[in-house]
């Protein structure tokens, strides 16, 4: 780990301030990434500004909306009281992620900024566009069991590592930001890039900005919402595949419905063709399965991850099955 200068931010202001004095500085949150990856000497930034002064309330506002602050620890979102209630997906994801110990010290906006964990990343031998543009990547005719399935590129075929981030796509949720620019909100959905031939930019975010809420818009019938994680083991280990899904269902007909899966992409995705295909439709395994591969009908696998275009569509069908029987009890 090579030298850096440390300072500490009061306020989203002065750390805009202070990560403006050097170019090759980061935002330090709980620091369960990125100080593993200063170990590793994949990012060597020369100064860290500390934000973790930020907010860590978690109220709802007049509008009804959830607002989450940035520096909130994800057990204390897990936690929430209305979190559990309103928005259960989001509690599900957060315990499904990690270790209870991670969970303590990892931060709600820091979540969001995970980089992937695909083996390659990691190995300083290796060809990695996201590590060194334009140098290759040696997961595409590698091993690549935990390599996207949707939305890869060439360029790189990782996937993105976190679980909350897959709930809060599901719940449409918005970011709000802060830079020297101003202030601005994001939707959650448009956050995240696909790697096309750029994979090292992974957000849209500008230099300088930084995190400082999380908004989950009102959701009425989010209460019937699941999370489902396949991974290898129980206990610490990152999603082969995952789903979120929301669904109301109105005399046996599909009302509303929200599906992001997680595991499959360079970014949480969202199922936005499988939600179309079901609007309106009854709630039958007949149509879940349709959605299900109509929604992966592009998918395209690597080799030793071809497993996760069938595991996909399998457990859309499977939470979208559970759910339906939750609404009509």
């Amino acid at each position: 780990m090579k030298n850096f200068t440390y300072q500490r931010a009061e306020n989203a202001e002065s750390a805009i301030g202070l990560i403006g004095q050097n170019t090759n500085s980061k935002f330090l949150g709980g620091g369960t990434n990125l100080v593993d990856l200063m170990r590793e000497n994949i990012e060597q930034p020369d100064a860290l500004v500390d934000v973790s002064m930020l907010s860590k309330d978690i109220t709802e506002t007049e509008s009804g909306s959830l607002l989450i602050g940035a520096a909130a620890k994800n057990t204390a979102v897990a936690n929430n009281e209305i979190v559990r209630e309103k928005f259960p997906v989001l509690a599900q994801a957060i315990l499904f992620g990690a270790s209870g110990q991670i969970r303590n010290m990892a931060t709600v906006g820091g979540n969001l900024l995970q980089r992937t964990r695909c083996y390659y990343f990691y190995d300083e031998t290796a060809k990695c566009n996201k590590r060194q543009k334009n140098s290759g990547c040696d997961a595409v005719g590698g091993f690549n069991r935990i390599h996207a399935i949707l939305g890869a590129s060439e360029s790189c075929i990782a996937t993105h590592p976190s679980d909350m981030c897959v709930a809060l796509a599901a719940l449409d949720a918005k970011i709000h930001v802060e830079g020297a620019s101003g202030k601005r909100e994001i939707a959650f959905n448009d956050f995240h890039n696909l790697p096309e031939d750029t994979p090292h930019i992974e957000t849209e975010l500008k230099d300088g900005e930084l995190i400082t809420a999380i908004e989950i818009p009102r959701n009425d019938f989010a209460v019937n919402s699941i999370y489902r994680k396949v991974r290898d083991r129980a206990s610490y280990a990152f999603a082969l595949v995952s789903v979120a899904a929301i669904l109301e269902t109105e005399n046996d007909s599909i009302k509303n419905v929200r599906i992001a899966l997680g595991g499959v992409a360079h970014k949480p995705w969202r199922a936005v063709a499988a939600e179309n295909f079901l609007n309106g439709k009854s709630a039958s395994e007949e149509n879940f399965r349709a959605a299900a591969q109509i929604e992966l009908k592009d998918a395209k696998g690597f080799g030793h991850n071809d497993f996760k275009i069938e595991l996909a569509k399998r457990t859309i069908v499977s939470v979208l099955k559970e759910l339906t029987e939750n609404d009509l009890n």
